[in-house]
């Protein structure tokens, strides 16, 4: 890594610090980690779910694209084959291209539509448990196993709101 990116990265931590100050929770912590992912990573769209164990769902808290994502949309852990893999290992999942796009979620059609044909979703863990991810889309190719630190990092910059929406 370069200095100069690791400055900005830097710039970026300390926002994302900066906004838990904020009275405005969870929603100032979620809005500076989209800044600083948009602009360390990239992404077209950006949302983040919380997991709810006991109602098998999971529901969005955030949403950089509330007319497609609505920001309190529900839905059931089994609307995305990929949760499985999020809720279990807490790993990260990659999806390169339209295929894989179309292989791991049932709304396919509008994440295309939106010109997002690759994702990173990213878990939030906390006491070996999966609590919710961020999702990360772009166009085509943009996401590789390169970018899976510094996602995990702002990842889990987001805990503090991550509970705090999961109580709301």
């Amino acid at each position: 890594m370069s200095d100069l990116f690791e400055r900005d990265v830097a710039i970026h931590v300390a926002s994302v610090i900066t906004a838990h100050r904020d009275a405005d929770q969870p929603g100032a912590t979620f809005r500076a980690v989209e800044a600083a992912l948009g602009a360390t990573i990239g992404h077209k769209l950006f949302t983040v779910l919380v997991h709810s164990p006991g109602l098998r769902q999971h529901r969005r808290l955030h949403s950089n694209r509330p007319a497609a994502y609505p920001v309190g949309d529900s839905m059931p852990t089994d609307a995305f084959p990929l949760w499985q893999h999020l809720l279990a290992e807490g790993e990260p999942y990659i999806g390169r291209n339209a295929d894989d796009i179309r292989e791991a979620f049932f709304d396919h059609e509008l994440i295309l539509s939106l010109g997002c044909e690759s994702v990173l979703n990213m878990p939030v863990r906390w006491a070996g448990q999966t609590l919710g991810s961020l999702n990360l889309l772009h166009v085509a190719h943009w996401y590789s196993a390169a970018d899976v630190p510094l996602a995990r990092l702002f990842a889990q910059l987001t805990l503090p709101a991550m509970m705090l929406g999961a109580r709301m």
